[in-house]
């Protein structure tokens, strides 16, 4: 698994290497890392994801798309998950079952729910989790469906796309 390098080196990094660390922060998103590569240097991790509120906001919408994608289904089949999405998502490891989490009916609704909002909106659902069971994220999908506007649900998933990313941040630097 690639790691965290001294922002000095993060800086001078080569494109597929920056893009590497990036994807740890969020997920591969080619338009995201090559603005974030752009934008370099960076004083701290904590700038760069600063930065990366302006960048979002600039994108096209198209790049934002893009962008959004990158992120895994809530509930999606774990073969499909990047490592730090199985944690966040509660597994314990690429092959272990994720504890009472795999209650078919909530598993089920959740897929549901997701197709629901991406034929709605055009884009996948994006929460920043944060110790939520799947359980809990089903009210805050449903809501989120009833209430959002395409525009204001985009810079949701974009605004907490940057939290998990400040979250997967801060566990890389324990």
């Amino acid at each position: 698994m690639t790691t965290l390098s001294a922002i000095a080196d993060f800086n001078s990094l080569p494109p597929p290497d920056f893009n590497s660390i990036i994807s740890l922060l969020f997920e591969p998103a080619p338009p995201l890392a090559k603005a974030l590569y752009a934008a370099r240097p960076f004083d701290s991790y904590d700038h760069l994801l600063q930065q990366t509120d302006a960048i979002l906001h600039k994108l096209s919408p198209e790049d934002k798309l893009i962008v959004i994608n990158a992120h895994p289904r809530i509930g999606e089949k774990k073969t499909n998950l990047s490592a730090m999405s199985l944690k966040e998502q509660g597994y314990t490891s690429a092959t272990a079952q994720q504890p009472n989490e795999e209650d078919p009916q909530v598993m089920a609704r959740l897929k549901e729910l997701n197709n629901e909002y991406e034929a709605k909106y055009g884009f996948k659902f994006v929460v920043f989790v944060n110790g939520r069971s799947k359980k809990e994220i089903v009210p805050v999908m449903e809501q989120r469906l009833k209430d959002g506007k395409k525009e204001r649900e985009m810079e949701t998933g974009l605004r907490d796309m940057v939290s998990i990313a400040r979250d997967r941040l801060g566990k890389h630097q324990r």
